[in-house]
């Protein structure tokens, strides 16, 4: 039987990287090294997620996609035989490159997978900012003349950001993370990126990095202008204050708030993920118990119809379910 999983991350080396994972996660980051990305759930070809804890310690993800997809995933869908979302938790010290993903009426003709994504902030510098979308009244021909004239960056729509705030993008919206941002990125299981621009810098080689310019404008939605973060009020339910973040057919997200040790029943019968945010937490069901602390993430199999989340004093957690069918 399948029991709550947590699993080991996969740290992920890159030029606009830093060591807040360390500082603010205590995550083990391999020495001397900028680490901008942690794949906390992945089931990615040669990054595949090993379970942390319990009978399957050691067991991948693969292994459970393959062995116990129905026990894992009940009603939701797979991505093509793999486990739907990718889970990570970036360290953004840097601008990340201007660039866009695929829509899955494009990703296929342009030999890439579609790929939906939502951002979360858990830290932010003062002056921290998200990049989304076009500024209204830019046209495609004004987008490829910025382009010749290395000032595309003016074209993007700029949302200061803080701790707490929330961007849900849709496949086809351009976007960069801004320099100063730790961050929870929910997305669809894809790893195709078109950079657009990328600031005129060079990667960990020394070399200017790869664009993807003609593919980028043929994914660009160049009627994008302007999106807004996500509301930030929250509402109660009696046990716990809840905020939506992202309701889309591929994924739903909000982020709940608990207080002084309350509890949170997760949906029954549907595969969930827990992501702490802040606090700790246990995560109880008839198969033992699995504690977390900020920055772990908790994936609950479809089969665990009886998991309660449990606070140890205040905490915040995203709770992510797959396939609302919207």
């Amino acid at each position: 039987m399948l029991y709550p999983l947590t699993f080991h991350p996969i740290f992920k080396e890159r030029v606009w990287g830093g060591r807040s994972l360390e500082r603010l996660f205590a995550k083990p980051l391999p020495d001397g090294k900028r680490i901008g990305e942690s794949w906390e759930i992945s089931d990615r070809p040669g990054d595949v997620s090993v379970v942390a804890q319990g009978p399957l310690a050691g067991k991948d993800l693969r292994w459970l996609m393959e062995h116990q997809r129905q026990t894992l995933l009940g009603d939701a869908p797979d991505q093509q035989g793999r486990f739907p979302l990718l889970i990570k938790i970036l360290d953004a010290q840097e601008d990340l490159s201007l660039q866009v993903h695929p829509p899955a009426s494009q990703a296929a003709d342009l030999g890439g997978e579609p790929k939906t994504e939502m951002w979360y902030v858990v830290d932010a510098a003062a002056n921290a900012a998200f990049y989304a979308g076009l500024r209204r009244g830019v046209t495609r021909t004004g987008f490829v003349q910025r382009l010749r004239d290395g000032s595309v960056a003016e074209c993007f729509h700029r949302l200061a950001v803080a701790r707490g705030d929330s961007l849900f993008l849709p496949s086809g919206r351009v976007h960069a993370i801004g320099g100063g941002n730790v961050l929870f990125e929910i997305q669809q299981n894809s790893d195709t990126t078109y950079r657009v621009f990328d600031w005129n810098r060079v990667g960990l080689d020394g070399r200017p990095r790869e664009l993807h310019v003609e593919q980028s404008l043929e994914c660009i939605d160049f009627e994008d202008f302007e999106p807004a973060l996500a509301p930030r009020g929250f509402s109660s339910d009696g046990a716990s204050q809840y905020r939506l973040l992202a309701d889309d057919a591929l994924f739903r997200v909000e982020v709940r708030r608990l207080r002084g040790g309350g509890g949170f029943a997760t949906p029954a019968g549907r595969m969930t993920i827990v992501g702490q945010v802040e606090g700790n937490s246990s995560i109880g069901s008839k198969f033992g118990e699995v504690w977390l602390v900020p920055g772990q993430f908790s994936l609950i199999p479809a089969s665990v119809e009886d998991a309660q989340l449990r606070a140890e004093g205040d905490c915040e957690f995203l709770i992510i379910t797959v396939g609302t069918g919207r």
